[in-house]
């Protein structure tokens, strides 16, 4: 090994260090405190409910961890949205868990608890996943309520999803382990079926205190909408549970029983290791995100026995497709060449660049992909499309287009791996968020703008200072540097994958060497959701 890539390896086990210790942080929710004032009452936390959940020494991926982060400051935060989603596994089948966490705020929601929860719905509508809600929330968090209540993609649109669900035939349990109030309370109940925790468990539209206010009437809250009250009067709930462990093995004991799934059919057979070491990926990702660097060696080490087999090698070669198998799926991998190549014509083509060749190229992979039924996955590491006069002559803005518009109307799934940059329309084309992917992920390396830090800090500070001559005062070459140095470090900031993960950009940031893992369970959510519709471009630009 060189010293490059031990100042590599160093660089990014470094990061990920970061990362780990971030992410213990933010599963301790409201803190030990609130914890142990939960466990004082008798329940377990929204992670610990989960893993009890869910199959032992199964694999699990959580979806969202870093939602909120350093968002709400002002309210005192909202650590992973105040809600715990992981895809894993009940009783041998594949599901979606959506849990409160009780120690956030009393389990309220925040504008972006919100966007979680239906970021949790989506995939189980998109995958047909049965859905497993563990519910202890105090509804609303009314200092918010216009960022969360009234608008299309805020709290009503749950049960919107609920019902739409329903129709779909996508499972649907919930379990009342702690409060279910006011518009929430509707929750539990369009689900398929409902438990409750006795003492624990309450649902009513307005607790007592409001109803005493309301209407005048004096009752307590268990009286009101506890579990005995629902079981026995109501019958709004299905299932009485005496505890937490109890509710959860009822769940188990439900989901037992679910039937078989119609299968889409995407292509398995048994899984590999890849045969060159994965860790070597830490020593070949570069610390400077503008450094040269082979996609191959990377792709080498995500995919069974190291095997790829390049589509159109040696045309439009900034793109790399080909087909391969992660842990025994067929995919097609659409992935950035960060390396300088050379055309057979002797032009030099910059690393991380989309051009017209490699627009092309991954267009017609992408078709080919739809028409065998393989699902694809994008790995980024894109500074956006090739500008200039000779790239515009020649159609950059038509090739791109085909690019986009292959991507959009893909009908097999799509996985995306943001490794390094994630830039303008370069986003777009390799899938980004806005492009529905099944499943939406970064590495620690990763940074998400719509150009790098540098040139956009160089851009912002000129017009800044222009603005600044415009109203009469001196800009000596101190003060551009220091326009400049704190454009970048705002800048900077808002690149970070902490920074698009807190907002549901992506769904995660995870270890390199998970990539395997998460792709490998994105693709058997996909195989619950046989494809609807035949792959169509539309109108074209040829």
């Amino acid at each position: 090994m060189d010293l490059n890539f031990n100042k590599n390896e160093d660089h990014n086990k470094l990061l990920l260090s970061e990362l780990k210790q971030k992410f213990a942080k933010v599963k301790l929710g409201g803190g030990e405190k609130r914890i142990e004032k939960l466990h004082s009452e008798g329940k377990m936390t929204a992670r610990e409910r989960i893993a009890y959940l869910l199959d032992e020494n199964s694999n699990s991926i959580e979806i969202g961890g870093f939602a909120g982060e350093g968002m709400y400051a002002e309210h005192g935060g909202c650590p992973s949205g105040g809600v715990v989603v992981k895809i894993g596994y009940v009783k041998g089948k594949q599901c979606i868990v959506v849990a409160n966490d009780a120690t956030v705020k009393a389990g309220a929601w925040f504008p972006i608890t919100g966007k979680k929860n239906l970021r949790a719905q989506e995939i189980a509508m998109e995958n047909r996943l049965p859905i497993i809600y563990l519910v202890d929330s105090a509804g609303v968090y009314l200092p918010m309520q216009d960022e969360i209540f009234p608008d299309k993609e805020h709290f009503g649109r749950i049960f919107r999803n609920n019902a739409q669900m329903s129709s779909m035939g996508i499972t649907q349990i919930a379990a009342v382990m702690g409060s279910c109030v006011a518009g929430g309370a509707y929750l539990p109940i369009m689900s398929d079926e409902a438990l409750i925790v006795d003492k624990n468990g309450s649902i009513f539209l307005a607790g007592s205190y409001l109803v005493k206010a309301a209407i005048g009437e004096t009752i307590d809250n268990e009286t009101l909408g506890g579990a005995t009250t629902h079981c026995e009067i109501s019958g709004v709930t299905d299932y009485k549970a005496k505890d937490d462990k109890d509710a959860l093995d009822k769940i188990k004991s439900i989901v037992d029983k679910i039937g078989d799934y119609d299968k889409a059919g995407y292509n398995r057979i048994k899984a590999l290791k890849p045969a060159l070491e994965p860790n070597d990926i830490y020593g070949i990702l570069p610390k400077a995100r503008n450094e040269q660097y082979d996609m191959m060696e990377i792709i080498n080490r995500l995919v069974d026995n190291s095997e790829f087999e390049a589509y159109k090698d040696g045309y439009g070669q900034t793109i790399i497709t080909g087909y391969a198998r992660i842990d025994g799926w067929a995919v097609g991998i659409v992935a950035n060449q960060r390396k300088v190549v050379k055309t057979k014509k002797g032009e030099m083509q910059f690393g991380g660049v989309i051009y017209s060749d490699s627009a092309d190229k991954a267009t017609r992979f992408i078709a080919n992909c739809n028409q065998k039924k393989i699902p694809l996955v994008f790995l980024q590491d894109v500074t956006g499309f090739m500008v200039g006069s000779k790239s515009e002559h020649g159609g950059i803005i038509k090739d791109g287009a085909k690019m986009v518009n292959a991507v959009s109307n893909s009908v097999v799934p799509k996985f995306t791996v943001i490794v390094g940059n994630s830039y303008g329309a370069g986003n777009y084309a390799m899938c980004g968020k806005a492009y529905d992917p099944r499943l939406i992920f970064a590495w620690p390396s990763a940074e998400l703008a719509v150009m790098g830090g540098t040139q956009a800090a160089k851009v912002l500070a000129q017009i800044e200072a222009s603005s600044l001559k415009a109203k009469g005062e001196i800009i000596d070459e101190a003060k551009e540097a220091e326009l400049f140095n704190k454009i970048k470090a705002r800048y900077d900031e808002q690149t970070s994958p902490y920074y698009a993960a807190s907002r549901l950009w992506t769904d995660a940031i995870i270890d390199p060497l998970d990539t395997r893992k998460w792709i490998s369970i994105g693709i058997e959510a996909a195989n619950h959701a046989p494809i609807q519709k035949p792959f169509n471009l539309g109108v074209i630009q040829v």
